[in-house]
C-alpha cells in the first residue's frame, strides 16, 4: 500500500511539473536568454534600475550625496519659475523654469520640436503650443541648437548633453586640453560629474538666479540650510548648491514602474506577448542592443553617427548649418573621427515626446524604427565613412516593426511619471510656465 501511495505521489509531482513547464510562455525563456547574451555581465540584473528612493545605490557625484531633503528642494527648484530673474525683457521675468523644456508628461523633453525658455509663451496640453512671443527678436530667445535630451534615468549618464561635453570623468578623461575652447566646458575644471556641471552652467545660461536674496524672498533659505550645512553661508545659496539640489532630484527620475522593469524583476505578466516579441527583436534581429546596452538602454561612453537631420532643417529658431552642435562629439573634442557622432540616449518614457533625435527629425517612435530598418543616412553633410557600422538595413517585416514599436512605446513606459511633479513651489507662481498664455492653458487663473 505504501509503495502504491509513493508511486502516486511521484506521478503527481511529475505531472504537475510537466504541466507547469507547458504553461510557461516560451517567449519568456527566449527573451531571458537573449538579454543574458546581450548584457555585458551576462545577467538580467544589468538592466534593472535602482528604486527612486534607494539613495545609496543610485549613481551619484561623490561631491553631491543624495538624501530626501535635497531631492525635495531640487524638485521645487526645477519647476520654480521664480528663479527666472534675468530675462532679456521684463515680460520674461518669472515666466519659465527648467520644467519648461523638460515636461514630465512628454518624458522630460519639450512638447514641441525645440524648447523655448526665455522668450517663449504658451503651453497647450503637453507643451506643444509654446512659441516665440512677438516682443522678442529671434536672437534674444533662450533656445538650443539641438533638441533637449530626456532627463529620465539621467542618473545612468556619465557625460551629459548630446556631445557628452559636461563632466570631468568618464569619456572626458583625456580631453582636458579642449575644456577652455568653449565657455560652457570650463565648468569641467571643478571636477564635478556631468549632471552637476551642466546644471551649474545651465542656471546661468538659462537666465536664472539662485542667491541668498532669492532664497529669502521665496522661503527657500531654511531648505538650503538643511541641505548644505557643510557650505559656508557665503556659498550656501548659489548656482553650485542650486545645481546640486536640482541634480539630486533629477537622479531620482527612474522609470522603475515600466513593464519591462517589472518583467526583469520576475513578473512575467508585466509585459504583453507583443511587447515581449518586440523586446526579443530589440535584443536580437533589430540589433538595438549593440548600441543601447547601458542600464537604461542608453550607452554611457559611446557616440555614433547615424546620419539624421539637424535641428535647423526642422525650421527651428536661432540655429543654422554652421551651428557647432551639428558636429556632435567632434564639436567638443575637435577630432575628425568624432564628427557627427552623438550620444546614445536612454529609451524609457518616449511615446509622448512628439519629436526624436537631436534634430527633431522624426515625429513618432514608428518613424524612428522605420529609419533604422531602412538603414540609410538622410543627412548629406555627414560623410559615409563616419556612419556607424551598426547602422545598416534590418529587413524587419511590418509585423516585426509593430512589435518593436509596441515594446518601445508601452513596454518601456512608466505611467507614474507624473508623481515627479511637486505639489507646490514656494513662490506660489504657476509652473512649469508662468506667462499669461501658459497660466490659462495650465488652469492657474
Amino acid at each position: 500500500m505504501e509503495r502504491i501511495f509513493y508511486i502516486l505521489m511521484v506521478f503527481t509531482v511529475l505531472f504537475s511539473a510537466c504541466r507547469e513547464d507547458k504553461l510557461d510562455n516560451p517567449l519568456d525563456h527566449r527573451l531571458r536568454a537573449a538579454i543574458q547574451d546581450a548584457a555585458p555581465d551576462g545577467s538580467l540584473e544589468h538592466f534593472v534600475l535602482p528604486d527612486r528612493d534607494d539613495y545609496d545605490n543610485i549613481p551619484q557625484d561623490p561631491h553631491n550625496p543624495l538624501n530626501a531633503e535635497k531631492v525635495h528642494l531640487g524638485q521645487m527648484l526645477f519647476f520654480e519659475t521664480g528663479l527666472a530673474l534675468s530675462p532679456m525683457h521684463d515680460f520674461g521675468k518669472e515666466s519659465f523654469s527648467c520644467g519648461t523644456c523638460h515636461i514630465p508628461s512628454a518624458g522630460f523633453v519639450p512638447g514641441s520640436k525645440q524648447g523655448i525658455a526665455d522668450g517663449g509663451i504658451g503651453f497647450g496640453l503637453n507643451g506643444e503650443s509654446r512659441t516665440m512671443v512677438n516682443i522678442y527678436d529671434e536672437s534674444e530667445l533662450d533656445v538650443q541648437g539641438a533638441r533637449p535630451i530626456s532627463l529620465i534615468n539621467v542618473a545612468t549618464v556619465v557625460n551629459t548633453s548630446w556631445n557628452g561635453q559636461f563632466g570631468s570623468d568618464g569619456a572626458n578623461e583625456g580631453t582636458e586640453d579642449v575644456w577652455d575652447n568653449n565657455e560652457a566646458t570650463k565648468i569641467n575644471k571643478l571636477g564635478f560629474a556631468g549632471l552637476e556641471s551642466q546644471n551649474i552652467e545651465g542656471l546661468h545660461v538659462h537666465r536664472m538666479i539662485v542667491d541668498k536674496a532669492v532664497a529669502d524672498l521665496y522661503g527657500y533659505t531654511e531648505h538650503f540650510d538643511e541641505c548644505f550645512p557643510e557650505f559656508d553661508e557665503e556659498e550656501r545659496y548659489s548656482d553650485v548648491t542650486g545645481s546640486f539640489a536640482i541634480s539630486a532630484y533629477l537622479r531620482t527620475l527612474l522609470s522603475t514602474e515600466a513593464p519591462f522593469q517589472k518583467w526583469l524583476e520576475g513578473n512575467e505578466n508585466a509585459m504583453s506577448d507583443q511587447q515581449k516579441r518586440g523586446a526579443l527583436l530589440f535584443f536580437t534581429k533589430a540589433n538595438c542592443y549593440q548600441c543601447h546596452n547601458g542600464k537604461s538602454l542608453n550607452n554611457p561612453s559611446q557616440f555614433y553617427a547615424i546620419g539624421v537631420k539637424d535641428l535647423y532643417e526642422a525650421g527651428a529658431f536661432q540655429t543654422d548649418i554652421n551651428d557647432r552642435r551639428n558636429l556632435g562629439r567632434g564639436g567638443f573634442t575637435g577630432k575628425q573621427e568624432d564628427l557627427y557622432k552623438f550620444k546614445v540616449p536612454q529609451l524609457y518614457n518616449l511615446k509622448r515626446a512628439g519629436f526624436y533625435f537631436h534634430g527633431s527629425s522624426k515625429e513618432s517612435l514608428r518613424e524612428v524604427v522605420e529609419y533604422f530598418n531602412v538603414g540609410l543616412s538622410e543627412n548629406t553633410n555627414v560623410p559615409d565613412d563616419q556612419i556607424a557600422r551598426q547602422f545598416k538595413p534590418l529587413n524587419m517585416t511590418e509585423e516585426e516593426i509593430d512589435d518593436l514599436v509596441e515594446f518601445l512605446e508601452n513596454g518601456l513606459y512608466d505611467e507614474t511619471i507624473q508623481d515627479y511633479m511637486p505639489k507646490e513651489i514656494l513662490s506660489g507662481n504657476c509652473f512649469p510656465n508662468n506667462d499669461p498664455f501658459s497660466k490659462n492653458d495650465l488652469g492657474c487663473e
